[in-house]
Formats: structure tokens, sequence, C-alpha cells
């Protein structure tokens, strides 16, 4: 009687790397990788050389120099007398500006629009089918520089308000001008980093608010599960909405109280308002115009999510009596995510990165200090051009990241 005996284990050669089909596929990205670092050491060994020989070696040393220049609209304070670095920094904090409330108010207005697009009213729909024709078929720039051009010359000038009872919000040629938050008892600012370039200072009264609002939600939260706990049990749903509102609220409101919570209203003294806080017509136009020219594409990615959705599932929802928003909001809208997310993140990439065109109305954001003004007065192209390139990788890396988390934890998931 024979016996089969397995094979030996064959013993490993160099050449297996080149011949056997399961080392030949990473041989060759390891040799491709190494092919590329090469040609990424010579170009930058070539370029500082050159640089060199120009009199003009890579040195970011100009970031400590006096910026010599205003910035007028900012969230830090800031002086013509600080130097570059901080003016960078300001630039940065005023692009994230920019790029926060962009995201948010298109993604407000581009799933209303997308929804409206879809109504079975026929004004409704083709009134918003024009806009989104008009605003995504015309370049944004044009539509920063006209919105801008609407607020100078159609709002009235400070003094117009002399002797006017003004509200809470004053529209001016200027700017808007709106009520700031206040505090009698504040509790004081933290002072970070020293006197360096990059301090700034924290509000004690902002962080006390944020810790407050974070523990009202996860309070909330369990009540929420609680009540869908009991829910599977018992088939019966406790009614929770008081408590999760009463939890919420309260807290707050005793934390404002506690702290003197006013707000500050602006006031018009001499020729122009003082007080509460100034939004630039450069910030409104350009916050504006991106919302609006995202929001057309948004709106049409929702149509299309939407129209993604099986139309058994609508007449599934309508025949247990559900109303048609409470379907669009419970049954069409939380499928329809899954298909919408993934093109929804590039428009916001686009968002982020067209704010670089906010030098047209003089709003300084990263790109008009550290790319504009600090580049053309220190001459150093090659590090302000690689460092804002890392800025917007870094943002656009960050907003990828933060969109991707949430497209994983909304998809199915198998039990």
């Amino acid at each position: 009687m024979s016996s089969i005996t397995d094979p030996g284990k064959q013993q490993f050669r160099l050449s297996m790397l080149i011949y056997d089909t399961r080392y030949r596929s990473g041989t060759i990205q390891v040799i491709a990788m190494i092919g590329f670092m090469l040609l990424a050491a010579w170009l930058i060994s070539n370029t500082a050389q050159n640089l060199a020989a120009l009199g003009k070696p890579i040195d970011f040393g100009f970031f400590s120099e006096p910026a010599s220049y205003d910035i007028n609209q900012r969230l830090l304070d800031y002086t013509s007398r600080d130097s570059h670095l901080r003016a960078a920094l300001v630039g940065l904090l005023n692009t994230l500006v920019v790029a926060v409330l962009g995201c948010i108010t298109a993604t407000i207005l581009g799933v209303i629009i997308g929804v409206l697009r879809l109504s079975h009213n026929w004004l409704i729909a083709r009134l918003m089918t024009i806009y989104v024709e008009m605003f995504r078929n015309v370049p944004v720039l044009l539509w920063i520089v006209f919105i801008m051009a609407i607020l100078i010359e159609t709002l009235p000038a400070p003094r117009a308000f002399k002797g006017v009872e003004t509200g809470a919000l004053v529209l001016t040629n200027r700017g808007f001008y709106i009520p700031e938050a206040l505090f009698s008892r504040s509790l004081g600012d933290i002072h970070l980093l020293g006197e360096s370039s990059l301090r700034f200072d924290v509000s004690l009264d902002f962080i006390a608010i944020i810790v407050v609002l974070v523990a009202s939600l996860y309070a909330s939260h369990v009540i929420k599960t609680r009540a869908d706990r009991i829910q599977a049990a018992t088939g019966d749903r406790p009614t929770t909405w008081y408590l999760r509102l009463g939890v919420v609220v309260v807290p707050m409101v005793l934390l404002l109280v506690a702290l003197g919570f006013h707000l500050g209203m602006p006031e018009l003294k001499g020729f122009n308002f003082k007080g509460g806080t100034h939004l630039r017509n450069s910030l409104i136009a350009l916050w504006l115009a991106l919302s609006l020219y995202t929001a057309a594409f948004i709106a049409e990615i929702v149509r299309a999510g939407i129209m993604a959705i099986s139309h058994g599932q609508t007449e599934a929802a309508a025949a247990l009596g559900l109303r048609p928003n409470r379907i669009m909001s419970l049954v069409v809208l939380p499928q329809a995510l899954r298909v919408i997310i993934p093109p929804l993140i590039s428009n916001y990439l686009n968002l982020t990165k067209n704010s670089s065109l906010a030098i047209a109305v003089g709003y300084m954001d990263i790109t008009g200090t550290l790319g504009g003004i600090t580049m053309n007065q220190t001459g150093r192209e090659l590090e302000c051009i690689l460092l804002l390139m890392l800025v917007y990788l870094t943002i656009s890396l960050s907003i990828s990241a933060v969109m991707n988390w949430y497209n994983e934890s909304v998809k199915l998931k198998e039990r």
C-alpha cells in the first residue's frame, strides 16, 4: 500500500521575488516606491541648490518679522506690529470660519432645494430648477463680486441711521452689526502660549458653556437610550421629550444667569456704529456666494439620492399611515444619505478651496495673508506656497476623514 506524503516546504530564493507570483507584485511596488523617493529627493535637492545659488536659500525666519499690514476681519487680537506668523494664523482662522459657515448653510439650503425640486407643485419645482441652473452655470467668482456690489450699492450708510431707532440687526454698506454676547460676571480668560506669535486667549465662559452643553446632550442621549430599551422590551415607548428638553435647556439657562449673560447692542456713535459684532461686507459676500453656489450642486446630489430610493418604500410608508413629510424625514432621507454623502464630501472640499477667492473682495483669509501680502513683502515664494498648499491639504484631509467616519456610521450593518 503506497502512501502520499506532502512535499517539503520550498526554500526561499532571491529569484522568487521576480518569477514567483506570490512576491512579484510586492517587489514591483517596492521598486516603484524607491524610484519615486529618489526622484522626489533629486527634485528637492536640485531646487535647494538653485535657490542657494540665487542667494535665496530655504529659510522660514521671515515668520518672526513684523507683518506691517492690517487685517480688518479677525478673531484674534492682531496689530500691524505682530509677526507674519500671527498674520498667517489670523488668516487661517478666517478661512476656517468661511468654510464652516459655508458648509453648514449650503447643506441646509441644498437639502431644502433638492427636496422641493421633487415637489408635485409645478411652480415650486420649476423655481428650484431655475435656481439650480442659474447658480451652478455661473462662475462662483462672479457671484462673489456681484453680491459684494449689491451689499455696497443698495444698503444705507451708517449716517442714514442717525436719529433712527435701530434693532438688534443693523444692515449697512459697511457690513452687518449684530448683538455681542457679554457676561457681567465673567470667569475671565486663559492666556495660552504667553507672548509668542501663536498666543491666544480662551474664554472660561465659553469653556463652561461647552462643558454644560456636552453634559446636557449626553444626559438627553441616556434618556433616549432608556426609552428605546423600554420600547424594545414592552412595545410601549414612554414620553420623554419634556425630560430631554429640560436637561438641555434648564442647565444652560441657569449657567447663563449665573454668568450674567446679556447682549451688547450696536449703537451709532459719530460716523459709525460701536459695540456689537461687526461682520464686514467682504465676509458676508463670500459666505453667501459660496453657500448659494454650492447649495445648487448639493441640491442635485440630494435629488439624485432621493430618486435612488425605491418608490415601494414610500408606498409602504404611506400604507402605514405616515404623512408625506414624515415619510421623507423617517424613511427616504436616512436611506438616501448613503448615496448622498460620498459626492457631498467633494462639494465641501470645493467650497473650502473656493474660499481662496476671498482676495477678490478684500477678505483676508490664509491666501490673502500668507499667499498674498506676506509673500510679496518677504519674497519667499517657495516657502509661502508650500505652506499654503500644506494648509489646504490638511483642511481637506480633515474634512474627508470626518465625513468618511460619518459615512461609515450610517451604512447598513448586517446582523
